[in-house]
């Protein structure tokens, strides 16, 4: 039988000794009334790109949704098992939060292998190719770009793949509703991992840019 991995018990151990020393009644407080927060995020899976370090979050502060490459499907109530969809319904229905944010970022590997499939070492058949065609025929429109090179295309694609799943994200009815009603804000926010910058997306023009602080 293998062994625990001896890293994440090392991990484990300095957590006890420095973080849960010092927010312990936090911890608590979250174990006895349950989490509240207002915001989701919608992040990939990426090891370098982890949603609580880059906003500095507490415990409890984001409900975070992880997948490959941040995509959000459409709207299907077909009785199939959706995991992202599932996340979603429960973080609006249940958890109520006001502010739903699709982030992507620098060197994503999922986008990446949706620009050109056949270098990628992943069975398109099985589970990633088929969770990459949700961004449909875009590969191929921003791939054909010869003026491009190869990161402005991936960068290109990344982004583009945001404004994508924005616009699916919308087609959940009680999304569109709430926003519709201003009880939800949804935004697009863009990471790179090279630089630590973060680009938000305008929510008129789609455009990203750097924030002013």
């Amino acid at each position: 039988m293998h062994r625990f991995p001896d890293h994440l018990l090392k991990g484990h151990a300095n957590f006890m000794a420095g973080r849960y020393v010092r927010e312990k009644d936090r911890y608590r407080e979250l174990a006895a009334s349950g989490q509240n927060p207002t915001t989701m995020i919608i992040a990939c899976c990426d090891s370098r790109a982890a949603p609580e370090m880059i906003f500095d979050a507490e415990p409890g502060e984001l409900f975070v949704l992880r997948n490959v490459a941040n995509l959000v499907p459409t709207y299907q109530p077909d009785g199939g098992q959706h995991g992202t969809s599932a996340g979603i319904e429960f973080a609006v229905k249940a958890l109520g939060i006001s502010n739903m944010v699709v982030m992507g970022h620098g060197r994503c590997g999922g986008i990446k292998a949706a620009l050109d499939p056949d270098s990628s070492p992943l069975d398109s058949g099985d589970f990633i190719g088929k969770w990459m065609s949700m961004l449909g025929g875009l590969p191929e429109q921003v791939g054909q770009n010869d003026l491009m090179t190869a990161g402005e295309r991936q960068t290109a694609l990344e982004r583009i793949s945001i404004r994508n799943s924005i616009r699916n994200l919308r087609t959940f009815p009680y999304v569109a509703e709430l926003e519709a009603a201003g009880k939800l804000a949804v935004h697009g926010a863009w990471f790179d991992i090279s630089t630590g910058e973060l680009w938000i997306m305008d929510g008129d023009s789609g455009d990203f840019v750097r924030p002013d602080f």
